[in-house]
């Protein structure tokens, strides 16, 4: 746990590792972190959430630049909840919501230039402390393809959790700390096994299955920068104002597209097949799987062949 320095830091260590105890991801330990520096500076003596010192931060980091505020907020909401005693708890809706983004269904096509670029990807110059890009992103790629996993679970996959018989995969580094397991296909694990090859040479020592010469694993930084490279080497015919934007998400999204077309084009009982998927990905709300359903191309939800309504009716949370 990150050193906190201000007269809350017992307070945000305790509400952290209560967090810790219930499963929830340290994603919060980094956003009580800014304020706890805030009020490190300019509330010394604070022992409590007041009005002043939590609008006081907002209107700080707003003021200096820092985004996505919006994630980083409930965190001191929920820091004050905890704590009780007449802290102060900012209201709900302190910033407007920003929309839910809009996944990006790669075509088939889209997605063969994507990885005919990761197949012949070049290094670039801030990339001198990675072990080679060419080796690491065919392979990255694809199993976050395949395997319609997160772009942290597929960063943070570690050697000794990838069954290489059997292609089995243990994500441990989910969103919810609730491990589960996945299993390659035949080409993906044989992809895998000839990358390891490499790897062991390259760098046996690490935990990680994706990893710099340093030993570390790619961070979002790499995966992000990277991907975006070679989505616009992809459609060179496309100015990069007008390109589409798609992020490593994208093909998780594609991903549970692709199975529920195919559960429709065999016939399947869409809306008792939806429990597997929802288990596979890893998702905590069943209606975060059925979100997917939107995205399926209109021929398919207007098919006389699939009953929207009962699938309506099994989880009303979802309006198909």
């Amino acid at each position: 746990m990150r050193n906190f320095t201000s007269k809350l830091a017992p307070d945000i260590k305790e509400y952290l590792e209560f967090r810790n105890a219930l499963g929830y991801s340290n994603r919060q330990e980094y956003h009580l972190g800014y304020f706890d520096s805030y009020c490190h500076e300019y509330h010394p003596d604070l022992e409590t959430l007041t009005k002043e010192s939590v609008r006081g931060w907002i209107n700080y980091e707003i003021s200096h630049g820092r985004g996505s505020m919006e994630k980083i907020i409930p965190s001191v909401r929920m820091l004050a909840r905890y704590m009780g005693n007449g802290a102060y708890v900012l209201p709900a809706k302190i910033l407007p919501i920003r929309p839910r983004y809009t996944p990006y269904i790669l075509t088939d096509e889209e997605l063969r230039r994507l990885f005919h670029v990761a197949d012949n990807i070049k290094e670039g110059k801030h990339y001198r402390k990675g072990t080679s890009l060419k080796l690491i992103f065919p392979t990255l790629l694809r199993l976050m393809y395949t395997c319609g996993l997160r772009p942290n679970e597929v960063r943070l996959i570690k050697r000794n959790n990838i069954n290489f018989a059997t292609g089995e995969i243990l994500i441990a580094k989910t969103k919810r700390r609730k491990e589960r397991i996945v299993v390659m296909s035949e080409d993906m694990l044989g992809q895998c096994r000839k990358y390891d090859v490499v790897r062991a040479v390259a760098n046996p020592h690490s935990e990680y299955f994706f990893v710099r010469k340093d030993g570390a694993h790619v961070n979002t930084q790499q995966l992000n920068s990277n991907f975006n490279r070679c989505w616009q080497q992809a459609n060179p015919e496309i100015p990069e104002s007008m390109l589409p934007r798609v992020r490593p998400y994208d093909l998780r999204h594609r991903f549970a597209s692709t199975v529920l077309q195919k559960w429709i084009n065999e016939g399947r009982d869409l809306y008792s097949m939806l429990p597997y998927l929802r288990a596979y990905m890893g998702h905590e709300k069943f209606s975060d799987t059925a979100y997917y359903i939107h995205c399926l191309p209109e021929s398919l939800l207007n098919s006389p062949g699939v009953d929207w309504s009962a699938i309506d009716s099994v989880n009303p949370e979802v309006d198909i």
